[in-house]
């Protein structure tokens, strides 16, 4: 299947997007995590386009999206989601199913919670929706950061920006992390260091607070509404633990998948994310239209 590579212009402002698979087919929508884009999805996207449209943004400020520096836009989760949301009403996209991955999570959860039946069913691969899936060390900077911005918080949290930092998130937990190509950390890490961007990624850990206080609500929906949740979860990620997986079965009643592998699985084992979310999504969606 052909992937597109297209641009769009979304509240004059500037992003990318990937595009596969036929247009009036049932639509799958890719979120991607911290720190990377869509780039994430360059191997998924072939295996669901003969069946599914399918749209992956790169999120303001990642990416090849425009990346506007602080003073030009206030960078927030609310306002990131309302843009992927201008986009897919741009491309007509009215219901569809979300895959989120980290920071693909808050986003795709404001996007359920603010289009009440229109999202068809949700895959989370290691993205969050409870409390219980925070590793307290991994997060504990991140909280005091967002309490107080202060510049010794700041400095607590620098080095995530760097390489070794986002080398350590692509092959920690990961059985044999030779599997795990170099050009993912390259790619993300060279993107992350454009001029200014690093103010960006620091305002977005500052908001990321707000995302806790959708969990309720979001438990609501998905129950009020009966979604068809899939949580295929890395078991030893130490961002976001198994715990966030088993909590989306007993608040949602997702189907629960564990896979030996690390917060980026779809580098390591894309088998065993792809297999059960292709399975999942042609037992609930296969026969929806858009």
């Amino acid at each position: 299947m052909v992937t597109h590579h297209r641009y769009a212009e979304v509240g004059g402002r500037t992003l990318f997007y990937r595009e596969a698979g036929p247009v009036d087919a049932p639509v799958v929508v890719l979120l991607h995590g911290y720190p990377t884009s869509s780039f994430m999805f360059r191997e998924l996207i072939p295996l669901l386009a003969d069946r599914y449209r399918v749209i992956a943004p790169d999120m303001l400020g990642f990416g090849l999206s425009d990346a506007p520096p602080v003073e030009e836009f206030t960078y927030t989760f609310d306002a990131v989601a309302d843009l992927t949301g201008q986009l897919l009403d741009a491309l007509g996209v009215r219901r569809f199913a979300i895959y989120v991955q980290d920071y693909g999570a808050p986003i795709g959860w404001r996007l359920l919670l603010g289009r009440p039946g229109a999202v068809t069913a949700v895959i989370s691969q290691n993205g969050n929706g409870h409390e219980a899936g925070f590793v307290t060390d991994f997060w504990e900077p991140i909280w005091a950061y967002a309490r107080e911005t202060t510049p010794e918080n700041e400095q607590a949290l620098r080095p995530a920006l760097g390489i070794e930092a986002i080398r350590w998130q692509y092959t920690h937990g990961v059985p044999d992390p030779s599997v795990v190509s170099p050009d993912t950390w390259h790619h993300d890490a060279a993107l992350l260091a454009r001029p200014g961007n690093d103010r960006v990624q620091l305002a977005l850990f500052a908001d990321y607070v707000t995302n806790v206080a959708l969990y309720p609500a979001l438990h609501e929906r998905l129950c009020a509404e009966q979604i068809p949740v899939l949580a295929v979860w890395g078991r030893n990620d130490e961002i976001f633990g198994p715990a966030g997986a088993t909590a989306l079965g007993d608040v949602a009643g997702a189907d629960v998948r564990l896979v030996d592998g690390g917060h980026f699985l779809l580098e390591s084992a894309p088998a065993e994310v792809a297999g059960p979310m292709l399975e999942f999504l042609d037992r609930h969606v296969g026969r929806l239209r858009r």
